[in-house]
């Protein structure tokens, strides 16, 4: 997740609000209130509901449109609650699935009722992009716990992750097998004994 999150307060004006998102290529902003606790998001949509102006032709030539609402001035006017939120502990599977679900390109990362951050599709695909000789080394950092770093080989060849275990101990390759799943980027794991020549 991004972590140092840019927010919106529910009384900063819609038009900065969406100046702010123009600016930094965002599609949504978290909203956050004085006490610091997460109220809502505004994003695009939000923003950009009735601001546009009507094409002058229809308004000579056409049918008289539907009368618009006024937008709103302020955050706090336009802002929703989000579909979803996660917690910190949230797997990044689960995450994935709610973007996919609900059809939406971020989720804010919610603990106690305070933002603890923001997690975008580009998060998720940082994460699942990473190279293999990154991937490689903090696998075998995590299993320098089970045991001499040597006694672990470990290849990566596009996020698919190859271990063989010289102690050929069944428990530890279990073990061996959760912490290497749980490296970000990785997509498949093969723990292995040693051949035997």
């Amino acid at each position: 997740m991004t972590s140092d999150v840019v927010v919106a307060s529910p009384d900063m004006g819609a038009r900065d609000a969406a100046r702010l998102l123009a600016d930094r290529g965002f599609t949504v902003l978290p909203v956050v209130d004085a006490a610091g606790t997460f109220v809502g998001v505004v994003g695009e949509a939000e923003l950009l509901r009735d601001r546009l102006p009507q094409d002058p032709r229809v308004l000579v030539h056409g049918e008289p449109p539907a009368p618009r609402r006024a937008p709103g001035d302020v955050v706090a006017q336009v802002m929703t609650k989000p579909p979803v939120t996660v917690t910190p502990n949230t797997d990044l599977a689960e995450v994935a699935d709610l973007m996919l679900e609900h059809d939406v390109r971020s989720i804010p990362v919610v603990h106690e009722g305070h933002l603890a951050g923001i997690v975008t599709r580009r998060d998720m695909l940082r994460s699942i992009s990473r190279e293999d000789w990154i991937i490689e080394a903090e696998i075998r950092h995590r299993l320098g716990v089970l045991g001499a770093a040597h006694r672990w080989q470990v290849e990566v060849h596009a996020g698919k992750v190859s271990i063989v275990d010289s102690l050929n101990d069944a428990t530890d390759r279990h073990v061996a097998e959760v912490l290497a799943r749980a490296v970000a980027g990785v997509t498949d794991v093969r723990i292995t004994a040693p051949e035997r020549i």
